[in-house]
């Protein structure tokens, strides 16, 4: 069962933005919660609870002031108007309620559709499944087009904000209006429609400046053969590139179980589920492959992904991770159709079955990192684990990834690294963790060095013995080196001591 769960209203009003509302009075600020969108009718009761975001349908000047009083005796969250005033929103700030102006243009049913789409979706057990506004920015900042996601009746389910100008087709789609028939005629004769339902062929339509259009690309949103809507991509300041229509159709294909999850079936979930369930060895992988429609004969690798953020607010961190994550989504979905993609700890895991035994992962990955540091302002790692032959072996690749970004994380500075290619660092990350662990194989005689000896003695050791060239690494003479190394109570002859010495040090 589905449920509307909490969202904040600063959430509501940078999704929606502009072109739909304005706040006017905000008492209480802009991080209450929104539990749900209702509509309250001057000819009715009064019908609201708390944290809801009420629509006050029919009720303009004066005749909002027993309303908006109304709803701040049930604490209602905010109240929404089609035309303000200083006396409403006074009224609004004694009753303790946001206040809303609807532009004059916009259809209250279309703004109730919009609003209630902000609004997260959770399950029984709490998990929240995200909104399709989110989407739509990820898939903004992929393609570096303004996006609008819009249901198989051509209804705008969602939207990416913009500093670029907008055309009067997303203008007039956003507002809930029919775009100019004289366009809308021209993609109907071109059969951009038809294709859109009948294909996931990314489709070109050039710009009509006599009719204030600017260019797009679009893609199909797809259930197997059934169609669900479509994504349309407005090009802005920017050209829209090859790189662009490559993102849209991994949108597309992303897209689908959030429009499948808003029919109330539990995709996005589900598939998370599937991928937890093969890595972990709950589920094996010929049910895992029947359910995405992979071959479980074939090789298959998992890539893990980790935002490095600096300390600070976890909330941040939090957002730019869910946001690494649904950008991830597009490109896996891009590459296979059949990817899996899911959270687990704080990383993101990547399953892309159906191999050829040539695959690029290496190059997809760089990618996928290049684009999430540009567009997160955050620095991400990515291991790849190796292709094994089978879906079987999954769990095997996933290991070998979370040895590699064990080691990053620790010490190995690398975006994008294998197994193969770091091998050597990684068993030497994972010696130094294993000393790190126990302080009883280590030798009590290293760890009471002083950190300029302790910095010292690795130089020499790092140099193969060689004082001259550690004392240039530490700006030091000859000498003071010397005369350090005499201070330290280690038999620097002995070969095994020398080793220990090296690994506790660079565990230091």
């Amino acid at each position: 069962m589905y449920d509307r769960t909490v969202s904040s209203l600063r959430h509501i009003l940078i999704a929606l933005g502009d072109p739909l509302v304005e706040l006017q009075v905000a008492p209480n600020g802009l991080e209450v919660d929104v539990r749900d969108v209702v509509i309250m009718d001057p000819d009715d009761p009064p019908d609201v609870a708390q944290g809801d975001l009420a629509l006050l349908i029919g009720a303009r000047g004066r005749a909002a002031l027993p309303l908006i009083r109304a709803a701040g005796r049930a604490k209602v969250a905010a109240v929404a108007v089609k035309e303000s005033s200083q006396t409403l929103e006074q009224a609004a700030r004694d009753a303790g309620v946001a206040l809303l102006e609807v532009r004059p243009e916009v259809r209250w049913g279309h703004l109730e559709s919009l609003a209630k789409g902000v609004l997260t979706t959770t399950t029984d057990d709490g998990e929240v499944l995200g909104d399709l506004f989110a989407l739509a920015q990820t898939i903004a900042t992929l393609t570096g087009g303004i996006v609008s996601i819009e249901d198989t009746a051509s209804r705008v389910l969602a939207y990416s904000r913009s500093s670029d100008e907008v055309d009067e087709l997303r203008r007039l789609s956003i507002l809930g209006r029919q775009g100019p028939e004289p366009y809308l005629k021209m993609l109907r004769e071109w059969g951009v429609y038809n294709l859109l339902r009948s294909s996931e062929e990314v489709v070109r339509i050039d710009e009509r400046p006599e009719l204030g259009i600017r260019r797009r690309i679009a893609v199909g949103i797809h259930a197997g053969r059934q169609p669900l809507g479509a994504i349309w991509v407005q090009e802005g300041d920017q050209p829209l590139t090859e790189q662009a229509e490559r993102a849209l159709l991994g949108a597309a294909r992303v897209t689908a179980p959030h429009l499948i999850q808003q029919r109330n079936q539990p995709t996005s979930r589900f598939r998370e589920n599937l991928l937890a369930a093969l890595l972990t060895g709950r589920m094996d992988a010929a049910t895992v492959a029947g359910q995405i429609g992979a071959d479980p004969k074939k090789p298959a690798a998992v890539v893990v992904f980790a935002v490095r953020s600096a300390e600070g607010d976890r909330s941040e961190h939090e957002l730019r991770r869910a946001e690494m994550t649904g950008l991830i989504s597009v490109h896996a979905a891009a590459y296979r159709r059949s990817a899996l993609v899911s959270e687990s700890g704080g990383r993101t895991y990547v399953l892309l079955p159906d191999l050829a035994p040539n695959a690029q992962l290496l190059s997809l990955t760089r990618e996928i990192v290049t684009t999430a540091r540009r567009h997160l302002h955050t620095a991400v790692q990515a291991a790849v684990g190796s292709t094994v032959s089978t879906l079987d072996d999954a769990q095997v690749s996933r290991q070998e990834a979370e040895r590699v970004l064990d080691a990053m994380a620790r010490d190995l500075d690398a975006e994008v690294a294998t197994l193969a290619d770091v091998r050597s660092q990684v068993l030497v990350s994972e010696i130094l963790a294993l000393l790190q662990d126990n302080p009883r194989i280590r030798d009590p005689r290293i760890d009471a060095l002083d950190a300029e000896l302790a910095k010292s003695l690795l130089a020499y050791l790092d140099a193969l013995g060689d004082v001259r060239a550690a004392a240039d690494r530490l700006h030091v003479h000859p000498n003071t080196l010397r005369y350090r190394l005499k201070r330290i109570d280690l038999d620097l002859d002995d070969p095994l001591v020398r080793l220990v010495a090296q690994l506790q040090l660079r565990m230091r």
